[in-house]
């Protein structure tokens, strides 16, 4: 049996390689903004894509943690957990979280090799005093004005990531520039 033109002319075509692009950094550093702006440029090139946004999943998914060492190691594998699961089915997960902890991605990244499931580490290195200009939801003048505690990479530690797929230094580019060096970078490991 064959189908008439006009059926296959109006499917969609998506690239089903899924992946897990881990974009973690200091609160206001960009990642969130990278990540849709990434999320769009892999809409357009086809492929299945969800942005797993950290407040949303705390919202939703991680109701009730705190943000203790071990609050955040537990939201943290919820979170990888879920992308491992979108991107073993052919979904790109963009997870612009915090993730200040190097043991907790580690952990996540083991997750995704047990499972043969692409993972790329994206450092967006924006510098603590970059990030408190910017302060998108106000942490840093509360954490200065003494209302809030534990803020990640002021009060509360931060790992910075060793060895990550790639660092993005954003205060110096455009996120246009930003999601293309990351869009690149999965190019370069066919994934994009």
């Amino acid at each position: 049996m064959t189908i008439p033109e006009t059926e296959t002319e109006t499917e969609e075509t998506h690239v089903t390689t899924g992946a897990t692009v881990w974009l973690t950094g200091l609160p206001s550093a960009g990642k969130t903004t990278i990540a849709y702006e990434l999320a769009g440029r892999l809409r357009a090139a086809g492929h299945l894509v969800e942005v797993l946004d950290g407040d949303e999943i705390r919202e939703f998914i991680s109701a009730g943690l705190g943000f203790s060492r071990e609050d955040r190691h537990t939201n943290v594998q919820r979170i990888g957990f879920v992308a491992e699961l979108l991107a073993r089915n052919g979904v790109k997960a963009l997870v612009p979280v915090i993730a200040p902890y190097a043991d907790s991605r580690e952990a996540v990244r083991k997750r995704h090799e047990e499972n043969g499931t692409s993972y790329v580490e994206v450092h967006v290195a924006t510098p603590v005093e970059v990030c408190s200009e910017r302060d998108v939801k106000g942490l840093y003048a509360r954490q200065a004005a003494g209302e809030l505690t534990g803020l990640t990479g002021v009060d509360d530690p931060y790992e910075e990531p060793e060895a990550p797929d790639l660092r993005i230094a954003s205060q110096h580019q455009t996120v246009q520039e930003s999601a293309a060096s990351v869009y690149a970078l999965l190019s370069e490991k066919g994934l994009a």
